[in-house]
């Protein structure tokens, strides 16, 4: 890894001279995709880790479905790879958060914990966040029988029983998905009836290893080592229970990191950023890739691309506009 601070450079950021060519926000798949090819064309990328170095993505134990790796690789060994190719050919990773963004003016001014950055381009990549139950062992047990991506995490669970929250197109299209691989999939729900589309209740009804439980809400996760057992409780009657499983998936929804470019850029309904087929926002200059832009796929490979998208943008707008 490169041991490079902008306090130690001619950097505008430190003194004000001329701003950076490319600020990256967001140091997952899509942040060090773009940091990586705008590197390669000399752009000098800085990124901004945030609080999660490698994005969620570093938090999986292990990928078996990123090209190149047929063996498999570790979540946060990804994200160090990542990060050490566009290393490589000179981008800038800095350990600290963007607070506060002002892109209402050119050159574009990015507030964090310790400074503040100039940047004639920024890409957001600052991904999403799934949604948590919020429970006793939640925490403690994810990457050990809890889940919030079946696609990531699945395959650990051949031959076992698992268990689903959730009622929504997600839960449903990641149970589906589990039965590849699980012996049995409970789905968990808080009310009585599902929000999926009619097509996937049908295919989730028909499918012999899918059990419903209505009505009911997950209040414990329970394991020493990995999960054992999830201790539920009926929203109606309100008795309490519990079941014996290998792994709990967790799908009520994401939220998108998308706070501070609340009223600075164009967001849709569930607050992801809105943008075109070349990964351009509501404002010039200004890109997204990854899950901060994508409520459909989500995962590392496609986040990969929209960064590498959004850097090749980039470099043609600062070519165009002379900067």
């Amino acid at each position: 890894m490169l041991d490079l601070n902008l306090s130690n450079l001619s950097s505008p950021s430190a003194n004000g001279d001329e701003p950076l060519k490319m600020l990256v926000i967001g140091s997952g798949p899509a942040g060090f995709s773009a940091a990586l090819y705008a590197a390669r064309a000399e752009l000098a990328p800085v990124v901004l880790t945030g609080m999660e170095l490698g994005g969620q993505a570093a938090l999986t134990h292990m990928i078996e479905n990123y090209p190149g790796f047929p063996e498999g690789v570790g979540g946060s060994e990804l994200g160090d790879l990542f990060q050490k190719q566009a290393e490589r050919f000179g981008s800038i990773t800095e350990f600290d958060t963007a607070t506060e963004v002002d892109l209402t003016k050119h050159p574009f001014q990015i507030k964090t914990e310790s400074g503040e950055y100039q940047a004639n381009t920024v890409i957001i990549a600052t991904g999403a966040r799934p949604n948590h139950l919020n429970i006793p062992g939640e925490e403690e047990l994810t990457g050990r029988g809890v889940s919030y991506c079946a696609t990531c995490d699945g395959w650990f669970f051949k031959d076992k029983k698992v268990v689903v929250v959730g009622g929504g197109d997600s839960a449903l299209e990641e149970a589906l998905y589990l039965t590849r691989h699980a012996t049995s999939v409970t789905i968990i729900h808080r009310r009585d009836e599902l929000r999926a589309g009619q097509i996937l209740i049908t295919r989730a009804n028909e499918n012999p290893k899918i059990d419903f439980i209505w009505d009911t809400v997950v209040t414990d996760v329970v394991g020493d080592e990995k999960v054992a057992s999830v201790k539920i409780k009926n929203l109606k009657t309100e008795e309490e229970s519990a079941i014996e499983t290998d792994g709990l998936f967790i799908f009520i929804g994401h939220t998108p990191n998308t706070d501070i470019f609340d009223g600075q850029l164009a967001l849709d309904d569930g607050g992801y950023i809105v943008v075109d087929g070349l990964m351009q926002t509501s404002v010039e200059g200004v890109y997204a890739a990854g899950e901060v832009a994508d409520p459909h796929f989500r995962q590392v490979v496609t986040s990969a691309g929209m960064g590498a998208a959004a850097a090749i943008q980039a470099v043609r707008y600062i070519e165009e506009k002379g900067l």
